[in-house]
């Protein structure tokens, strides 16, 4: 048995820490009060396990479940959650059990080629939904979409 390079093995990642995590979600309560519109945040990982998440009051409740899924769908693609192709739009959700959405809101935590998760937002437009998100990104040094 040869042995190898563990270089071959292996592969250095980036987390977000908890600190990451308070400050996209100041970051983004801060915008959707200055818009006027209670959001529901949630911050995934990229393996979309939640960190962290807030429903503002006055957010859609159900909005929390499509703000996860935006989160998660932009982690697991890597892209914003608009970015599902036509195509496969509709049937998504159903093949996911609802873990994977179309919406806008859902932008990938991208910082030095390294995405370290996702973050989702609704109750809002889709505009209002990325906006927010992308306040949160700002407050990182994150990548913008």
């Amino acid at each position: 048995m040869t042995k190898g390079n563990t270089m071959d093995f292996t592969e250095k990642t980036m987390r977000l820490t908890h600190a990451g995590v308070m400050k996209m979600l100041e970051a983004a309560i801060a915008r959707a009060t200055e818009a006027g519109q209670p959001q529901c945040i949630v911050i995934v990982d990229a393996s979309g396990e939640t960190l962290g998440e807030l429903r503002m009051t006055g957010a859609k409740f159900l909005s929390l479940k499509s703000a996860r899924a935006k989160a998660r769908t932009a982690a697991s693609i890597r892209a914003p959650s608009a970015n599902i192709p036509e195509a496969v739009r509709a049937g998504i959700p159903a093949a996911t059990e609802g873990n994977m959405t179309a919406l806008p809101g859902g932008l990938p935590i991208r910082i030095d080629g390294h995405c370290l998760g996702g973050i989702g937002v609704g109750s809002g437009t889709g505009d209002q939904d990325v906006d927010v998100a992308n306040a949160a990104l700002a407050a990182i040094g994150a990548d913008l979409c």
